[in-house]
């Protein structure tokens, strides 16, 4: 499990200011359900003086995501909203007494959850900066601006500190050489130069050595099973099931049965294991229909 300061439980178990804002006039969404997190921020501001009186949030995530979004919403009450947009993702961190760096990304999510907000309440349309032609992790729908904002403000040096802030490369992995491009280019801009085997600022190194051996594949699956018999009893209540077909690497192949099989809110299941999988195990695990291992064997059969 990760390490939770007490501030995150704190905020976890008695979040504050859960819920809608009563006569909001200012809305901010970002994230998506379908890749596990997604927060929507209300803002009750003051016309004449721009001073935010009540701010509230809904959010569906885990306990990171709700911490972040409670802790958020008591650093905003009584700011300016001027005074807010200069609220960082480390401001938020911070107030919680620091975020295992997996989480960091949950931060980031308040951030522009706000900056949102503030855009609506302004009347000005609100940009995630996506641009046509940019996509960096098509898993997640992160880009190449918000992976060089996030190097840039927390002096981000490795793929996995990219992931952790960003949830880029967190999927297949298959944008984990674009991101070392964009590392590169950025790391360059700033007079320094980019190391594949540099030391993750989210690992500093009086913290090294707690770090866990990492599992073998065999305690990795059995984790794994243990973890699916534990949510079994919550799908079969529902007519559903899952089994685990095969693990490979860091993504665990599972079918989905019963009524699971073909029900439209079957990605949301599967998110909703992979989030459980990586809070029970402290690492990332990928969680993927069965049906997708075919494609493994026709890329083999290519090569």
């Amino acid at each position: 499990m990760w390490d939770y300061s007490d501030k995150v439980k704190e905020h976890f178990f008695n979040p504050k200011n859960a819920g809608a804002v009563v006569d909001a006039n200012a809305t901010g969404e970002v994230g998506s359900i379908s890749c596990g997190d997604a927060l929507r921020l209300t803002l009750k501001v003051d016309d004449e003086s721009e001073i935010i009186l009540e701010a509230g949030f809904q959010t569906f995530g885990c306990g990171s995501a709700i911490a972040s979004s409670s802790v958020l919403t008591e650093i905003i009450k009584g700011m300016t909203l001027d005074e807010a947009l200069k609220v960082t993702n480390q401001d938020i961190a911070d107030h919680l007494e620091g975020l295992p760096p997996e989480k960091m990304h949950c931060s980031v999510m308040g951030r522009e959850a706000l900056q949102a907000a503030i855009a609506n309440y302004r009347g000005e349309e609100w940009k995630d900066d996506h641009e046509e032609g940019a996509l960096i992790c098509k898993c997640f729908a992160i880009d190449a601006v918000m992976i060089e904002e996030m190097i840039w403000a927390n002096k981000l040096r490795t793929v996995e500190d990219v992931t952790n802030f960003t949830k880029a490369g967190g999927g297949c992995a298959a944008c984990h050489e674009d991101i070392e491009a964009i590392l590169e280019k950025v790391l360059t801009e700033k007079g320094e130069k980019f190391d594949p085997s540099a030391e993750s600022v989210s690992k500093p190194a009086e913290k090294v050595a707690a770090v866990k051996a990492p599992l073998t594949n065999l305690q990795r699956i059995k984790k794994i099973e243990q973890v699916l018999e534990s949510l079994r009893p919550a799908l079969m209540a529902d007519g559903g099931d899952v089994e685990l077909v095969e693990v490979i690497g860091n993504t665990a192949y599972v079918n989905m049965t019963g009524a699971c099989n073909g029900c439209q809110m079957a990605a949301m299941t599967i998110a909703g294991i992979q989030q459980r999988l990586m809070e029970v195990m402290g690492e990332f695990i990928k969680v993927v229909p069965a049906a997708e291992m075919s494609k493994l064997v026709n890329i083999g059969a290519m090569s």
